[in-house]
């Protein structure tokens, strides 16, 4: 019985691509209808039902908000049959609600899975953030370095001049000073309206042609984002921020009491993990739901930490079933 309980990563793999396959698929007939709200909700309603599917007893603690605010998954729900492992669930079924109204790059249905406790549970409130890719050593690029020093830094370990850096910032007023220091050293900037998991994953796969990922975003994300690059290699860094005593609240019944942390990515996530994510529309990392008469394509990237193990599948799935 004890044997059953383990968290066999390898087993359940296939199934989290499934969960996220069923939430890109369910939000793919809104994609650029201009109903952020709609797509959301059918992408958490066929993920919450492919999930409740696996033979789990999951917890969700990277979700779309507090108990009060259900339909949605929200942080502390239970998921799956009830039977077999015990495992933390990080989840966004649509990230990138806008991108999907609005028909733009990146809209992604991601998923993270690994044993109870394995998670930083992060609470609802921004996070500064820093990554970069495999193949570095530890330290290259520090939070406390400015974003002109970290840029320098790391063109010295690639052996490149600034000039040859590429950098990912989502694009919000609040980083319009950080741009405008980035751009002192030469280096080039790859704005994003959102999705920022996307952004920290761009640093990993070289064919984006970004080298580094910096900015303020969601710390939900941010556990999301440091899922995959454990899965993918690379450094990442993140220090929650707070704009109120009502967010410290939040962060204080998460358990998180040292507000000043630097979270590093095997802080934030410390064990051995799953990672599925599926393009809804076309982007850098995965094309998106692709419609032909009668069937819906869809593609996924799906990753595990133990092996360092990259797999990307397709799905091909006939509308007369729905």
């Amino acid at each position: 019985m004890a044997d059953a309980a383990e968290f066999h990563d390898r087993m359940l793999s296939l199934g989290l691509a499934r969960v996220s396959e069923a939430a890109a698929l369910a939000s793919a007939r809104l994609i650029g209808r201009g109903d952020e709200k709609a797509a959301d909700q059918a992408a958490v309603d066929a993920m919450r039902n492919q999930l409740n599917l696996l033979e789990i007893q999951g917890v969700v603690v990277i979700g779309e908000g507090e108990r009060d605010e259900a339909p949605m998954l929200y942080i502390g729900e239970e998921v799956g049959t009830g039977e077999g492992p015990e495992v933390d669930i990080a989840l966004d079924p649509l990230e990138g609600t806008t991108l999907t109204a609005k028909d733009m790059p990146n809209a992604l249905a991601v998923i993270a899975m690994g044993p109870r406790g394995s998670m930083l549970h992060a609470p609802d409130t921004y996070m500064d953030k820093l990554a970069i890719g495999p193949g570095f050593r530890t330290g290259v690029v520090t939070m406390d370095m400015s974003p002109a020093e970290r840029v320098s830094s790391l063109a010295a370990a690639k052996g490149c001049s600034t000039g040859d850096i590429t950098v990912c910032v989502l694009e919000r007023p609040r980083h319009e000073e950080m741009i405008a220091e980035i751009r002192t050293t030469g280096a080039a900037i790859r704005l994003i309206t959102d999705g920022d998991v996307a952004g920290v994953i761009h640093c990993a796969e070289p064919q984006t042609g970004i080298d580094m990922y910096m900015g303020s975003g969601g710390a939900p994300e941010g556990v999301l984002a440091a899922a995959a690059l454990k899965c993918m290699g690379g450094q990442m860094y993140g220090r929650l921020v707070f704009r109120n005593e009502d967010e410290k609240g939040r962060a204080r019944k998460a358990g998180i009491t040292n507000f000043d942390r630097v979270y590093t990515r095997d802080d934030m996530v410390t064990k051995d993990v799953i990672f599925a994510a599926t393009g809804v529309t076309d982007g850098s990392i995965l094309p998106g739901i692709k419609r032909e008469p009668g069937v819906l394509t869809a593609e996924t990237m799906l990753m595990r930490s133990k092996t360092g193990s990259v797999r990307r599948m397709n799905y091909r799935h006939p509308t007369a079933f729905d």
